[in-house]
């Protein structure tokens, strides 16, 4: 059978790559690209079969610019994945904590281990473009005077001694990832719907549009405006249903949705996913 490629934002180590394994397994083929947008663009050209992108953290909330290609690409959204996120400090082998002058992650690394990292002295933060990307230049450059936050994969990956263990400050750190494809499915399990509006400008547009959902007693699981690029001073509202889109009550709340729309996009809908601790 032929192996799945899958692409992610990042390199080997990456948390994304470890939501990538845990959703499809050990025996996909993990492709690191250097941006969010590389993922999508990879995926739209048919070079990788999906996709998997971070969407949002339960710390430091959403990863606006995902929002902003999941409007932009004709892709759908399959699956989801909400995975534990745990930092961990490392530097090359023998090196004690105690010789450590830098620290390089990236900035939600840095932000979730604040706590832990207010404790140190005489250190100096980078912030770096990936935590995993972290990892590998320290361990390519040989630093001996550096340190990164990233995963336990990351410190496997480049050969790196962990000091200290989840280190971030609060350990209900969670990132939800969305799996995204050139092909919609059709859920069989509990199903969750994502779809982007625009509402009309008139008085309660918005009251209407949501009115839509709770006429029919379907719940609203995430609300979020974004700008509409392109339209100055105009918005994009995100919204995750807790329904799958064909079903009775969501094509009838949809239609009415769409009275009160300029623009409707249905993202996908897909199975609720797993939580990986």
């Amino acid at each position: 059978m032929k192996k799945l490629k899958i692409a992610f934002q990042g390199e080997y180590g990456a948390f994304s790559e470890q939501a990538a394994i845990a959703y499809f397994g050990k025996d996909c083929i993990p492709v690191p690209k250097e941006n969010f947008k590389d993922v999508f663009e990879v995926v739209a050209q048919k070079r990788t079969a999906f996709g998997i992108i971070p969407i949002e953290n339960s710390v430091f909330g959403s990863v606006h610019q995902n929002f902003d290609l999941l409007q932009e690409f004709s892709l759908h959204i399959v699956g989801e994945l909400k995975l534990r996120i745990k930092m961990n400090l490392m530097v090359l082998p023998g090196t004690a904590l105690n010789e450590i002058r830098h620290i390089y992650s990236h900035p939600q690394g840095l932000g979730q281990s604040d706590k832990f990292l207010r404790t140190l002295k005489n250190i100096t933060l980078h912030p770096f473009y990936d935590t995993a990307g972290a990892a590998k230049m320290i361990s390519a450059e040989n630093r001996i005077d550096s340190a990164a936050i990233a995963s336990e994969q990351a410190a496997e990956h480049y050969q790196l001694t962990i000091l200290k263990k989840n280190i971030e400050t609060d350990h209900r750190n969670f990132t939800r990832f969305l799996v995204v494809s050139t092909k919609a499915i059709h859920p069989t399990q509990k199903a969750k719907t994502s779809l982007i509006f625009a509402t009309k400008h008139i008085p309660g547009s918005l009251v209407l549009c949501l009115s839509a959902f709770a006429e029919r007693s379907i719940n609203l699981l995430k609300i979020e405006s974004r700008p509409f690029v392109g339209k100055p001073w105009e918005y994009l509202f995100f919204v995750d249903i807790d329904s799958d889109q064909k079903n009775t009550k969501s094509i009838s709340a949809l239609q009415e949705l769409k009275k009160h729309t300029s623009y409707l996009k249905i993202l996908g809908s897909y199975e609720t996913g797993k939580v990986v601790k």
